[in-house]
C-alpha cells in the first residue's frame, strides 16, 4: 500500500487505478483486503481484535480512479471520518485531464440520476428533473454542485482541478461530459482514449484525487485540525500529460 498518512486511529492510503475501495462481490479483492493484511502483517491488527472490530474505508472512489481514500483502524477513527465525510466538512479536491480547452474558473449546478442496472448516471436540466419530483429513492434525481478551475490547456486538452461540493457517485464523470469536457480515458462517459494517434491508449480515466484538508476537529482528534494530505500524480497521467505537450505548473 501507499501509505500516505497513519497513526493509531486512521490511515489514508493512495489507491491506485484498477483496484476496488470495497468489495462489490465476495470473490473480489479490494483496498479493504489490502488493508487488513497490511495491518495484520505489520502486527497493528491481531486475528481476536479483527474480531471484535473490522477496519474499513470511509469514502469510495471508482475502481478506475486514482487518489486517496480514508479508513478507520479504530471504530473512533471510522466514526469521525464517516462523520466529516458525511456533513462534507472535509475537503476533497481532484485533478482531472479532460478533451476541449477550459479558461475559466466556474461552479455548476445540476441534477444526477442513477441508472442502478448501469452503473451510470446521467446529468439533467431543471426542467427535465421536475418531471421524476415526488417518485422518492433512487428514482429522484439529487442535486449537485461542482467547482472546476484549469491549470493548464495545449487547446486540446485542460487539466483541471475540481472541487467536489456535493458528493454524488460519478458526478465529476457525468457533470464535465454533459458540459463537453469528458475526461479522458473514461469510455463511458465519452472520454477519448488517445491524445494523439501515435501515442498509448489510456487504459483508466485520468481522474486523481490529489488532496484532502481536515476540518477544526475536537479532542480527541484535534491534532488533525487543518491537516492537508496530498497524493502525488500517478506516473501514468504524467506520462499521458506528456504526450499533450501539458507541463504541471
Amino acid at each position: 500500500l501507499d501509505i500516505l498518512y497513519e497513526d493509531d486511529e486512521i490511515i489514508l492510503v493512495n489507491k491506485p487505478a484498477g483496484m476496488l475501495s470495497q468489495k462489490a462481490k465476495e470473490t473480489d479483492e479490494s483496498l479493504v483486503e489490502y488493508l487488513i493484511d497490511y495491518l495484520l502483517g505489520s502486527g497493528k491488527l491481531t486475528e481476536s481484535g479483527l474480531r471484535a472490530f473490522r477496519p474499513s474505508v470511509c469514502n469510495r472512489l471508482d475502481r478506475n480512479t486514482s487518489g486517496i481514500v480514508a479508513a478507520g483502524k479504530s471504530l473512533a477513527g471510522l466514526q469521525m471520518l464517516s462523520g466529516v465525510f458525511k456533513d462534507r466538512s472535509i475537503h476533497k479536491y481532484y485533478q482531472c485531464l479532460v478533451s476541449g480547452e477550459i479558461r475559466d474558473v466556474k461552479t455548476v449546478d445540476g441534477w444526477l440520476l442513477k441508472d442502478e442496472k448501469k452503473n451510470q448516471v446521467r446529468i439533467l436540466t431543471d426542467v427535465e428533473a421536475k418531471r421524476f419530483e415526488g417518485k422518492g429513492g433512487d428514482e429522484e434525481p439529487k442535486r449537485i454542485r461542482t467547482k472546476y478551475e484549469p491549470i493548464a490547456t495545449d487547446g486540446r486538452f485542460t487539466l483541471l482541478k475540481v472541487t467536489l461540493l456535493t458528493g454524488r457517485s460519478h458526478q465529476i464523470r457525468a457533470h464535465l461530459a454533459s458540459l463537453g469536457h469528458p475526461i479522458v480515458g473514461d469510455s463511458k462517459y465519452g472520454g477519448v482514449s488517445k491524445v494523439n494517434p501515435s501515442g498509448r491508449t489510456v487504459k483508466y480515466q485520468l481522474l486523481h484525487s490529489y488532496r484532502l484538508e481536515f476540518p477544526k476537529l475536537a479532542e480527541p482528534f484535534a491534532y488533525l485540525s487543518g491537516r492537508v494530505v496530498e497524493a502525488p500524480m500517478p506516473g501514468y497521467f504524467c506520462s499521458v500529460l506528456k504526450e499533450t505537450g501539458i507541463r504541471l505548473p
